[in-house]
């Protein structure tokens, strides 16, 4: 009886532990306008997106989390360090399977340092998951970047998205979806390479509130769904035809020479025919 009870306690602790699934890019970061600054080896980024990730921290935390997971979602998982993170953050590193972790069940995703999709006018280096290979990708029609298609994963497995910093096209897009959660804007575009950014420590500050804004949202933040089934269609770029046996992969429909259309029961069933090769 005593070992029953242990574990039902336990359990139940455990249910209510608050976790953070941090998702990072760098093209978001304040103070990075130029494409030559997002290489994940440029100093001065990985310095001002880790300081930005370890204001993030500070402000969950804060705000009443208990433990906070960070993801280095930028180009290949190669920017961030164990030895500059957050000492009391974990660190998530390589390629995400295709439920994005989200079968863990984390309390809330957040974002920091985010880009808005694709051909975004004013979006600082706008573009969905690849500037160079893909032209536009759509989510039962809409046009969608990362922002979409995290929430969308993260909402299938019923956690709420609360948070995002990144330029002010990317907060207006996770607005569109999303209308309570907590925004950090830390830099505007006029171009795609310009902008008017914050300072890094002002950045930081304005990171770091909103992230503490955010935590005690949890509850009334409701879980973005997008309802099945789901086509999801990714139109490639011009130096990027489709070979030859695409239309054998599963799911598959080709519809010309740069675009393919997925169609699954649901967002993660649709992903899961995208990512396999």
């Amino acid at each position: 009886m005593r070992l029953l009870l242990l574990f039902v306690l336990t359990t139940a602790l455990w249910a209510q532990k608050t976790t953070i699934f941090l998702i990072t890019d760098a093209e978001g970061v304040g103070g990075v306008c130029r494409q030559d600054q997002t290489d994940p080896k440029d100093q001065e980024m990985r310095a001002l997106l880790t300081g930005e990730i370890n204001a993030a921290v500070d402000g969950f935390l804060m705000g009443g989390a208990d433990e906070v997971l960070v993801w280095d979602g930028h180009d290949g998982s190669q920017t961030l360090s164990t030895l500059t993170i957050h000492p009391k953050a974990k660190l998530v590193m390589g390629s995400l399977p295709a439920s994005m972790m989200m079968e863990r069940h984390f309390s809330a995703v957040a974002y920091v340092g985010q880009h808005s999709k694709a051909n975004i006018r004013g979006g600082i280096m706008a573009h969905s998951y690849s500037s160079l290979g893909i032209q536009n990708m759509l989510m039962n029609g809409k046009a969608v970047g990362e922002i979409d298609v995290i929430a969308a994963m993260a909402g299938h497995f019923n956690t709420p998205t609360i948070m995002l910093s990144g330029d002010k096209a990317a907060a207006d897009e996770l607005h569109e979806i999303v209308p309570g959660a907590e925004l950090a804007v830390v830099k505007e575009g006029f171009s795609r390479y310009g902008c008017v950014s914050l300072s890094a420590q002002a950045a930081r500050d304005t990171i770091r509130e909103a992230a503490r804004r955010s935590v005690p949202k949890i509850k009334s933040i409701p879980p973005y769904k997008v309802s099945g089934p789901v086509t999801l269609q990714i139109e490639y770029t011009t130096r990027n035809s489709l070979p030859p046996d695409a239309g054998l992969r599963t799911g598959a429909e080709v519809l010309d020479d740069r675009t393919i259309r997925f169609k699954g029961k649901d967002i993660l069933e649709a992903w899961q025919m995208y990512r396999v090769r």
